[in-house]
């Protein structure tokens, strides 16, 4: 485990205020949800160390709103997680995504995924994301706007990981939908366990949105984590989409497949308020 209370650190990461460099150039297919009736932008949320940026979206009116963190991908809290927080935001949650590689780098101004991934991506410990967005959850409770407990996660690629990983170590999330995270790996001093190692004893739903011809997440890891999911007592789920890439909801990336990613969005939606997350 880290130590996150030894001393204050500075952020050297903020929101990104477009696309991050390395996912150009931007497809014409790319979702662009208004702020129209609603409250959208950035805000600090307090860690044990300092303060962490994030954007949170939620309806204009109202309160007592069911909360979504949504968890990133590699490229950061750029326009296309910050715009699925408007998409939350506008079916009534309050949804906030927070960076959770503030203190490691901007991975917004890196041209190139590998150096995303050497300089930044590796150096970010499982506990410290855990830690921080347990942080976010006590923000979005203290706004006195979000009903924590109604909590959902959501996550993409690298956030879709860690959708796994958080509802077993929170026992407050109700729900997750995991959009193509990684399951089997080998641990390392910063990422110990993967999902595979939580899945037999996990107690949260989780929904596995997984392509078929995913490069980076082989269809036999997709079906080992589902035969471990059925020895334990979660009712996870997982649907494969055949022939479907990796990125399939990037609707800013040529990944993006509109029929799936729409029938995924409708699975997502549906699952969060069957278990409560609405």
């Amino acid at each position: 485990m880290i130590n996150l209370t030894r001393r204050k650190f500075i952020a050297v990461s903020t929101l990104a205020a477009g696309f991050a460099l390395a996912a150009h150039p931007i497809s014409a297919e790319t979702i662009t949800t208004d702020s129209t009736g609603l409250v959208a932008g950035k805000v600090e949320i307090p860690v044990k160390d300092g303060s962490i940026p994030a954007y949170r979206a939620m309806p204009a009116t109202g309160n007592n709103f069911p909360v979504i963190l949504v968890v990133q991908e590699i490229f950061g809290v750029h326009a296309y997680i910050q715009d699925i927080c408007r998409r939350f935001a506008k079916l009534g949650y309050l949804a906030i995504a927070a960076e959770m590689f503030a203190r490691q780098g901007d991975v917004s101004k890196l041209s190139d995924i590998q150096e995303i991934r050497s300089k930044v991506v590796s150096k970010v410990p499982d506990a410290q994301v855990m830690s921080d967005l347990d942080a976010t959850v006590n923000w979005a409770e203290k706004t006195g706007k979000g009903n924590i407990n109604k909590l959902g996660i959501t996550g993409f690629c690298w956030g879709g990981r860690i959708v796994w990983l958080y509802s077993a170590y929170n026992p407050k999330v109700k729900a997750g939908v995991a959009w193509y995270g990684n399951l089997i790996a080998e641990p390392k001093p910063l990422t110990p366990k993967h999902p595979i190692d939580i899945a037999a004893t996990l107690k949260v739903p989780i929904l596995g949105l997984y392509g078929g011809k995913d490069d980076f997440i082989p269809n036999d890891t997709v079906e080992k984590m589902r035969q471990v999911l059925k020895t334990g007592n979660s009712g996870s789920e997982i649907v494969l989409y055949p022939d479907t890439p990796h990125g399939f909801y990037a609707d800013y990336r040529p990944t993006y497949r509109q029929k799936e990613a729409q029938d995924a969005w409708k699975r997502s939606q549906a699952w969060f308020k069957k278990y409560g997350v609405a």
